[in-house]
């Protein structure tokens, strides 16, 4: 298991390869090179921050904390608010408003393709930079460089990195999901009163899916499989250790911890595909008290 303390994270820039001020909070990271890496960021965003349309060949999720982000004909998202961005499915252009916080996850989905490091990205753009220069989103090659002129920024870094041509992989969405919990009635886990859910999608297909849990004070909870969690607020433990406000952790496959509750905690949990590499497990929970 990872855990970290969010609130313990500084900022640093980040998405240099974006138009705009992007800083981040990077407070997970799987194993670098595999199928199933991923990262696990709290983005901070101003008013001049803006991504043209553009599709990934990984999966991401993001939920709103602060200020509001506008995707264009896809929607805009305000606090609160969780989307899926599929592996494959445009979206965009996206805009924010001054001063805003998402939480963003970002992983390998069922196609294979990985995802790329925060180091990986860098690297890749400082070596791009040697032909070529970044302008909001598109890399623009010199006119004496070989290659397209204009190249998506970061499909120019990953066909750098990876030595070859990105190959999208079909979806069967046409957008992003974007998903209100406001909208969500709570249930109750096991039949217990302490601990309740919003179970708010899940995608087969993708086989990932994300819910929010809150657990009244005293209340427990079993989890296992592979999944990222982040604590949104209220106090307890995890595996024993403290959980506040930004902690989060990442369970791996086999792992299983109890997560408690001193005041009300609300989480969100992330389900996140097991691939080959990965043995797989049966995921189960039990309401411990």
């Amino acid at each position: 298991m990872q855990i970290v303390q969010g609130d313990q994270v500084a900022p640093e820039p980040a998405v240099r390869h974006r138009g705009g001020a992007l800083n981040a909070r990077i407070l997970l990271e799987g194993r670098v090179g595999s199928p199933g890496n991923f990262q696990l960021s709290l983005g901070l965003t101003g008013s001049d921050f803006i991504s043209p349309r553009h599709r990934h060949n990984f999966e991401q999720y993001r939920i709103v904390l602060e200020g509001s982000f506008d995707f264009g004909r896809d929607g805009t998202m305000t606090p609160g608010m969780v989307a899926y961005f599929p592996e494959g499915v445009y979206y965009g252009p996206q805009k924010s408003a001054d001063h805003t916080v998402a939480a963003v996850l970002q992983f390998g989905g069922v196609s294979g393709n990985g995802y790329l490091s925060a180091a990986q990205v860098s690297d890749g753009m400082t070596a791009l930079m040697v032909d070529g220069d970044f302008e909001k989103g598109i890399y623009r090659r010199r006119e004496d460089v070989p290659g397209r002129r204009n190249q998506d920024a970061f499909e120019a870094i990953w066909e750098y990195v990876k030595g070859r041509k990105m190959t999208y992989p079909e979806s069967n969405f046409a957008g992003p999901a974007m998903i209100d919990p406001a909208l969500v009635d709570w249930a109750a886990v096991g039949g217990a009163n302490l601990v309740h859910e919003k179970a708010l999608a899940s995608f087969s297909s993708a086989q990932t899916g994300v819910r929010l849990l809150r657990l009244a004070p005293d209340g427990a909870l079993s989890v296992q499989g592979r999944g990222v969690f982040l604590v949104l607020s209220g106090s307890g433990t995890v595996a024993g250790q403290p959980a506040r406000r930004l902690t989060a952790f990442e369970l791996e496959a086999a792992e299983d911890v109890a997560l408690t509750a001193d005041e009300e905690m609300t989480v969100v949990h992330y389900a996140l595909p097991v691939l080959a590499e990965e043995p797989r497990k049966e995921v189960r929970e039990e309401v411990l008290f």
